[in-house]
């Protein structure tokens, strides 16, 4: 993970993380709102309300910044995944998926646009998460469903496009929001994420129903 420069410091003080967690944040509106090409320091500066030099202090790029953004992302992003449990019922464990998904799209759209900035972009930055990590856990969890669809517990399906699938129709409505509420329009408040969830959990449920 990027250590930002001012945690090399001997002793990290309270007000030195709240400065990191200060530009981080305003940070993360800068770049998911222009993704990393169209985003400068001096946005980034003055959304976090500081100088410059001074938040040169603490990152010293651009890409300093944005690669602490993405590996937090990434960790946080992937924990629903990791809580995948091989030993649950198939479909307890997809219906939580489903919505765990669902509330981090409700929680973390900035987080979810940034990534999806940086995979359109050719993932640049983490090329060799996606490849190594990402992969493997993905893998691990496609192992796990086929073992499941082996044993009769659910039907047969691609373990990765299910995962695929999943991760599409749920940041969906992180990614394009503005446009989920417009086709809504006054059915767009916070209960679409609940009727998001319902829908979604019928319908792979039953797409994945022994038959």
């Amino acid at each position: 993970m990027m250590t930002p420069r001012a945690a090399k410091t001997q002793r990290r003080t309270r007000i030195q993380e709240e400065k990191e967690e200060k530009i981080l944040e305003a940070a993360l509106d800068i770049f998911s709102t222009y993704g990393f090409r169209g985003a400068t320091i001096d946005q980034i500066a003055e959304a976090a309300g500081m100088s410059k030099p001074n938040l040169l202090y603490y990152f010293r790029t651009k890409d300093a910044i944005h690669r602490a953004l993405l590996d937090r992302m990434l960790f946080t992003w992937l924990e629903p995944l990791r809580a995948f449990d091989a030993e649950g019922n198939p479909e307890t464990e997809i219906r939580s998926y489903i919505r765990r998904k669902l509330e981090m799209s409700r929680d973390f759209p900035r987080e979810s646009r940034l990534f999806a900035n940086e995979i359109i972009q050719g993932a640049p930055h983490i090329t060799d998460e996606l490849n190594g990590p990402l992969r493997q856990l993905v893998d691990e969890k496609a192992d796990v469903i086929r073992a499941w669809i082996k044993a009769g517990k659910m039907a047969k399906c691609d373990p990765h496009h299910l995962i695929f699938s999943i991760w599409a129709t749920t940041q969906h409505y992180a990614d394009f929001d503005v446009q989920v509420q417009a086709v809504l329009g006054e059915k767009s408040g916070e209960g679409r994420f609940e009727d998001a969830a319902r829908f979604l959990e019928e319908l792979f449920m039953r797409g994945l129903a022994i038959r």
